[in-house]
């Protein structure tokens, strides 16, 4: 079997079977297209109407061949030169996308939406919605600005109060004897320890 010769067409019925192409499939009557002698002629066509019909139906089934072959080459062409000018399907879809906005933008649809958006804006209700939510943002950012204030003046006071003083102090110690003289990196010691530290104690 002659591998030039085996139909590499995927979805062909006759794929990998080493069909020979000087046979053509247009010898081959089909149902319903080129005339077949099974089917009845219709109520008030003579034999040389339906005879005609049938030749017309045939060129035209022809000519439909022809302009798909020309269709695909000029497909297969169209690629080629936009492989050769560098424009790849990711340049062209981002053209399409921006050509089909512009078209958008342009359109009655969009144009009479954007004039009712515009007409909204300029009626009395949108104005007075817009002029109580600016209000009621301006107290609420006032009020926050008044909390802000309180919390910090409140956390001042109470560090500066005896009871905080006093628990900044056992936190100190609590640290110093978990972690010892070099916790934060000095070696300072303890106000409570009576012993020298040693730089580099021996082992």
């Amino acid at each position: 079997m002659d591998p030039a010769s085996q139909d590499i067409n995927l979805n062909s019925p006759n794929k990998g079977l080493g069909v020979d192409r000087s046979d053509s499939l247009s010898d081959v009557p089909v149902e319903g297209a080129v005339g077949n002698s099974a089917n009845p002629l219709p109520p008030g066509l003579t034999e040389e109407e339906a005879e005609e019909l049938r030749t017309e139906l045939t060129k035209v089934e022809e000519e439909i061949n022809t302009l798909r072959q020309v269709l695909s080459a000029k497909e297969r062409h169209a690629t080629e030169l936009k492989r050769k000018l560098g424009l790849s399907p990711l340049i062209e879809l981002r053209q399409n996308l921006t050509k089909s906005w512009q078209d958008v933008q342009t359109s009655n649809a969009y144009l009479s939406a954007s004039a009712t958006l515009d007409d909204i804006t300029r009626s009395e209700a949108y104005k007075k919605t817009q002029e109580t939510l600016s209000q009621a943002g301006q107290k609420t950012s006032a009020a926050l600005t008044t909390v802000g204030t309180a919390i910090t003046r409140r956390l001042g006071d109470m560090r500066n109060s005896a009871t905080f003083k006093s628990f900044e102090d056992k936190m100190g110690n609590l640290k110093y004897k978990v972690v010892g003289p070099r916790g934060n990196g000095d070696a300072a010691s303890s106000p409570t320890d009576t012993t020298p530290t040693q730089e580099n104690p021996p082992f």
